[in-house]
């Protein structure tokens, strides 16, 4: 899936490269002799995008009330269309979250799949700028959505937070029991990454029971 991934983008750039615009007036070429119309190329899973906006002023009793959902996108082509016409991370403001989520999976600790689970979480350099953090998120959506992951299917999604203080990604798992699994995915994210800091798996249960005081289950 990876490959085809690969290779279905660099077919969209190349079509893309030959586009002209028109000068006013100038008739467009005859729809006969257009190319036919490029195939799809089917994603193993349909993902999700949302998009949260509380302000920095919602408390945690009425947290997901602003979630909602944005597209459900399904082919490498609708991926691309979506993203080329939506906000980069480092456009939006302080305090939102922009979730992609696995169809069917809402990014709350309540959905039945993200409820015994938890997230790894990375923090993009300061000194790289926000140009990092978008590097970051869009190498982190085309790993799981081209299924880099062995550990795949234990993968519910990504998230990626823009603080004033310190930005952040997180990718959301099922079962945090399982640290096999759950090290498997660190690691390949971070060769995803390059990223060379140790990152931290905390486990849903224990943020909702601890809140801040909760500790890392995992660290790679």
């Amino acid at each position: 899936m990876a490959d085809e991934l690969a290779a279905a983008t660099e077919a969209l750039r190349l079509d893309d490269s030959k586009g002209e615009e028109l000068e006013e007036g100038e008739i467009v070429e005859n729809p006969a002799d257009r190319p036919a119309e490029t195939k799809k190329h089917p994603l193993e899973h349909s993902w999700t995008f949302w998009f949260d906006n509380p302000n920095g002023k919602q408390k945690q009793a009425t947290w997901g009330s602003s979630l909602r959902s944005v597209y459900t996108f399904h082919t490498v082509e609708e991926f691309w269309c979506l993203y080329n016409n939506i906000l980069q991370p480092s456009k939006l403001i302080a305090g939102a979250d922009f979730h992609c989520f696995k169809s069917g999976i809402e990014p709350k600790w309540e959905d039945p799949k993200c409820a015994h689970g938890g997230k790894w979480t990375a923090q993009p350099p300061r000194s790289g700028g926000k140009a990092v953090l978008d590097t970051y998120w869009l190498h982190t959506l085309l790993a799981m959505i081209g299924e880099q992951f062995d550990e795949g299917d234990e993968i519910c999604g990504a998230v990626v937070s823009v603080r004033r203080a310190q930005d952040k990604i997180a990718i959301w798992t099922k079962t945090a029991s399982n640290e096999a699994a759950q090290v498997s995915i660190a690691k390949q994210w971070k060769d995803v990454l390059d990223y060379n800091d140790k990152i931290g798996y905390l486990v849903h249960e224990d943020a909702k029971r601890q809140d801040k005081n909760a500790k890392n289950r995992y660290t790679v």
